[in-house]
């Protein structure tokens, strides 16, 4: 395996701005990170030749962004579709479950949920996006979901001790 292929380093990019995504207390500069991020990510998994990873972190990007101007449900709803009908059409295979996965659980969060709350589910897309990393043999991306993890539980602990939950 490459460590230093165009791939990677952009793996190595994405770990960067998410471990500092994850360390925001505030919520409109964490989905500011998080949509730039999932630019990255897009265009690492395409590299990497994971199609149904590349169009869910794209549009990842794509909702997180619109999710700092609206908490329109409807706008949820077209992401929430989106991710799924295109995911499902450029899936190779049962593995593309997670990356799917991962845009669902966070469109939810970012569209309808705030603080700890949003942070949960976004957790949750965090396991997902390690699943498939592992899976898709991303160093950067692997290592990037293993710290948002632990930065993101960090960061909710503290929320919940600052008794900031939402």
């Amino acid at each position: 395996m490459d460590f230093t292929s165009p791939a990677q380093l952009l793996g190595y990019l994405a770990f960067v701005l998410g471990i500092t995504a994850f360390a925001q207390r505030i919520d409109w500069r964490l989905k500011f990170l998080v949509a730039s991020e999932c630019v990255v990510y897009t265009a690492h998994f395409f590299l990497l030749g994971n199609n149904a990873a590349a169009v869910s972190a794209a549009l990842s990007a794509l909702r997180t962004f619109a999710s700092l101007k609206t908490r329109s449900p409807w706008v949820a709803g077209f992401f929430l579709a989106l991710n799924l009908v295109l995911g499902v059409a450029v899936a190779t295979g049962w593995t593309a479950v997670f990356p799917i996965a991962a845009g669902i659980s966070g469109t939810v969060g970012v569209f309808f949920l705030r603080g700890i709350g949003m942070r949960l589910l976004l957790f949750c897309a965090t396991l997902c996006w390690l699943t498939n990393n592992v899976l898709s043999g991303s160093i950067g991306g692997t290592l990037l979901e293993s710290c948002i993890a632990v930065v993101n539980g960090t960061t909710m602990w503290r929320l919940w001790r600052a008794g900031r939950t939402r």
